[in-house]
C-alpha cells in the first residue's frame, strides 16, 4: 500500500494533509525519512513515526481510557469537558466513540473503538457483559443491603426487579459490585433502592478485562491481540 495511503487509513487526514506530512520529512520508517508518499510498503505490522511519535498500522482502533472525574462520554459536552480530547488527532479523526457511556462523574475503565460490531457486542443488553465497579457509599454496609442487591431491587421505570450478579463488602463503606445491565445510572439506582448512597464509583473491569494498575488516570493505552481475548472471556465471577 501506498505511504500516503497507509497514513489516510490511520488518521493522519486527507489526502493532501498526508503528502504534505511526507513532504516536509515528519514522516519516518525504519528511522529514515521517507519523502515519497507514493513507496510501497506492507500494511500488516507496518511501523512508522510522524514528527517522532511511533505508530504501528492498525485495521482498527481498539483503545482501554482511565476514565478522569468531570469528563463526559460525549462529542459535545455541555458541563465538563469531553473524554475525546484526552486523544490524538489521528484517532479522533478515525472516528472512534465510546462502548457505552460512563456518567461524568463515574471514573476507571472505558473503552473506545471505530469498530461498529465490536461496539454492538459490548453494549447490547442481551450480550449480558459482565462490569465490576468499586462502589464507595455514604453510610455504613450491612448484609441486609447486600441481600438485597443481589435478589434484586424494584426500580423506578423497570417492569422487574434488577440483581447484581455479584457483591463483595471489601470495606465498611467499600462495596465491589457486578452487573450485567447497562441502565442509565443503574449502580446509583440500585445501591439508592437498597438504601444506601453512592459517593464514588469505579469501574475496574469490563468482561474479563481489567483495568491496568499502571494506567494513570486520564491515560489510554491500545489494546492488543491478547487484551481482546481477555476481553471476550467471561469467567465465573469470584473475589479474592
Amino acid at each position: 500500500m501506498q505511504l500516503e495511503r497507509l497514513l489516510r487509513s490511520q488518521g493522519f487526514g486527507s489526502r493532501p494533509e498526508c503528502r504534505a506530512l511526507v513532504y516536509s520529512g515528519r514522516v519516518r520508517v525504519g528511522g529514515n525519512v521517507c519523502d515519497d508518499p507514493f513507496a510501497e510498503y506492507e500494511a500488516a505490522g507496518f511501523g512508522f513515526t510522524v514528527d517522532e511519535e511511533p505508530w504501528i498500522f492498525r485495521k482498527n482502533v481498539y483503545l482501554a481510557l482511565n476514565k478522569p472525574g468531570n469528563y463526559e462520554c460525549s462529542q459535545k459536552p455541555k458541563h465538563h469537558p469531553s473524554i475525546y480530547s484526552l486523544l490524538p488527532r489521528p484517532v479522533l479523526t478515525r472516528g472512534v466513540q465510546a462502548v457505552g457511556r460512563l456518567d461524568e462523574d463515574t471514573t476507571g475503565l472505558l473503552l473506545l473503538s471505530d469498530d461498529g460490531q465490536f461496539i454492538h457486542t459490548y453494549t447490547a443488553p442481551k450480550k449480558k457483559i459482565p462490569k465490576v465497579y468499586d462502589v464507595s457509599v455514604k453510610h455504613p454496609l450491612n448484609d441486609l443491603q447486600l441481600s438485597l442487591l443481589l435478589a434484586g431491587v424494584q426500580l423506578n421505570d423497570e417492569p422487574a426487579p434488577i440483581a447484581a450478579v455479584a457483591c463483595e463488602m471489601r470495606a465498611e463503606r467499600l462495596l465491589r459490585m457486578t452487573v450485567t445491565e447497562g441502565k442509565y445510572h443503574l449502580v446509583k439506582r440500585m445501591i439508592a433502592a437498597a438504601g444506601n448512597r453512592v459517593e464514588g464509583l469505579n469501574r475496574i473491569s469490563v468482561g474479563g478485562l481489567s483495568l491496568p494498575d499502571d494506567l494513570p488516570v486520564g491515560k489510554w493505552i491500545w489494546l492488543e491481540a491478547v487484551d481482546l481475548h481477555r476481553l471476550r472471556q467471561y469467567p465465573p465471577v469470584c473475589f479474592t
